[in-house]
């Protein structure tokens, strides 16, 4: 059984950090600052987390694009090669539970074709449990 859920953008490169570094006088690192605006040159990532309700662990695919049902559903698909196919070798079942909203949404198309596909290729049979948006796992 796990739960699915796609986090907040986050910004990473040469960013400014809260800690202090001592440099000598005139030997400044660059960096961008994200605190007022997103410059071009900032890249985001988009963490997409996938938790084993039954290891209780906690694994994270990342992506650059766009939270897509796609990549939605491809972040199960690595989590299983990845993980889970490897922690339970011998399941024939997983239990997806997820919010309503965004890019696992049950109403989109591209969101069931993708599970369609996933279930084909690993022979599991899945079930997802789509939660309203917003509600807490």
């Amino acid at each position: 059984m796990i739960s699915m859920d796609a986090k907040k953008k986050e910004q990473f490169g040469q960013l400014p950090m809260l800690e202090r570094e001592w440099r000598l006088a005139g030997q400044p690192v660059e960096v961008e600052d994200h605190r007022s605006f997103a410059g071009p040159h900032v890249e985001s990532v988009i963490p997409y987390g996938i938790y084993d309700m039954t290891a209780n662990t906690g694994w994270v695919n990342v992506g650059t694009d766009h939270n897509t049902a796609a990549f939605a559903a491809a972040s199960i698909r690595r989590w299983w090669q990845a993980r889970g196919g490897h922690d339970y070798p011998t399941a024939s079942r997983l239990l997806i539970t997820a919010d309503a909203g965004g890019s696992n949404s049950y109403r989109y198309r591209v969101w069931n074709v993708e599970l369609a596909v996933f279930v084909a290729d690993t022979g599991l049979t899945v079930t997802a449990c789509h939660f309203p948006p917003g509600t807490s796992k």
